[in-house]
């Protein structure tokens, strides 16, 4: 027991920042420097796709459809979070009060860091509608299924804050307090350099993988649909991001609502809640409807005709009866239906005559399971059965 408290005692009491953000690969023209950064949004994605592909293909959802959604919703996840992050935080790109003095051309330079999820959502969103009309299945059905996944993307995406660095909250004096290179560009100016601050980014990271297993059981339970898992994303991570976003110091456009002056996206997380909230119970107050499909009217592919009629001439059991649409397609009538409708020189288009000793043998009172089902079907088209003589046709 000493030994382990002496460790315990031992033990780092802060997370340190990592010296390494990035490496270079060589090049003949110079070298390509890959950022720590984007492979955490990288891997995010990935991870985020797998989730949401094993979620999508139980809705039988049509092969390769996710792939289809994934080219246009990502490219413009990945746009508009960078055009919300430049909107909130605009002081490094159009200078303090819009002053002109910033610089633009970091605005594409998305590997510095600053993606605004709202952004991302928003334009996201926009761009999973037009994968989802080009496919044929319904927006609100993949938005369900990628919920979970989405929230794992973020999870993963957020480490790469930390090798950057930045959107770390204030000071603390917590063991799980984060380190920062005095030397960064963005180390608070007149603060000791031993100074740790709130790892924010792990909050956040923990918070949506927390959030990924409630999705997910939740789901399992209740199998939201129309919507409904989508909306209870945006209800959990918008109650995290509040008080997370909070903490953090970083430079951000700060917004005064109702005498209150706090940052963007504080006013944004609150407003998404509030609208979430709204609308996922609307939509739960609306009842269960019928069986909900993922795709669109119309869109949804034939049933397999052939098993459907095999599944309904199935006798209880288990003896087929003969396939009469089969011999219909042919432009001939099968022997159960015939005697009734045609003359008896065309009774048998199409169909090989049976053996003598058969013939003679039916007659002598063996009936054979065809035998069976050609003698309910005479009957059932005899004159004067009702309705069901024209069930053969």
């Amino acid at each position: 027991m000493q030994s382990l408290l002496h460790v315990a005692a031992m033990a780092p009491m802060s997370i340190p920042s990592p010296s390494w953000s990035g490496f270079d690969i060589p090049l003949p023209w110079g070298t390509l420097r890959i950022h720590a950064y984007a492979l955490c949004i990288l891997l995010g994605i990935i991870l985020g796709l797998w989730l949401t592909a094993v979620r999508w293909k139980r809705r039988g959802t049509p092969e390769g459809s996710l792939w289809d959604i994934a080219i246009w919703a990502i490219p413009f996840g990945i746009v508009g979070g960078r055009l919300y992050h430049v909107i909130s935080s605009p002081d490094a790109y159009f200078g303090p009060g819009f002053n002109g003095t910033g610089d633009l051309s970091l605005i594409p330079q998305i590997w510095r860091g600053g993606l605004g999820i709202w952004g991302a959502v928003v334009l996201g969103v926009i761009g999973a509608w037009i994968g989802c009309r080009r496919s044929g299945v319904k927006l609100t059905a993949f938005l369900d299924a990628a919920a979970p996944g989405l929230l794992l993307a973020q999870a993963i995406g957020r480490w790469g804050n930390w090798f950057n660095q930045e959107l770390f909250g204030g000071p603390t004096t917590l063991p799980w307090g984060l380190q920062i290179d005095p030397n960064s560009p963005n180390f608070p100016a007149g603060m000791p350099s031993d100074t740790l601050f709130h790892p924010t980014f792990l909050y956040e990271s923990l918070w949506n993988i927390i959030g990924v297993v409630v999705l997910l059981v939740l789901d399992r339970r209740f199998h939201f649909r129309r919507g409904r898992l989508f909306w209870l994303y945006a209800i959990y991570y918008t109650l995290g991001r509040v008080w997370i976003e909070a903490l953090r110091i970083d430079d951000a456009e700060q917004i005064n609502l109702f005498g209150i002056t706090t940052r963007l996206n504080v006013w944004t997380s609150i407003f998404v809640f509030v609208a979430a909230l709204i609308i996922f119970i609307a939509l739960s107050l609306r009842g269960r409807p019928e069986p909900d499909s993922a795709y669109l009217p119309g869109k949804k592919p034939a049933a397999d005709s052939s098993a459907d009629e095999t599944a309904a001439a199935a006798e209880p059991n288990g003896t087929i009866v003969t396939d009469t649409k089969a011999h219909d397609t042919d432009g001939s009538v099968s022997d159960t239906g015939a005697h009734g409708n045609l003359r008896n020189n065309q009774s048998d288009l199409g169909h090989t005559a049976e053996p003598t000793e058969t013939a003679e043998e039916s007659h002598a009172g063996v009936t054979s399971d065809s035998g069976s089902a050609s003698t309910e079907t005479s009957a059932s088209s005899a004159p004067g059965s009702g309705p069901e003589a024209g069930s053969t046709k």
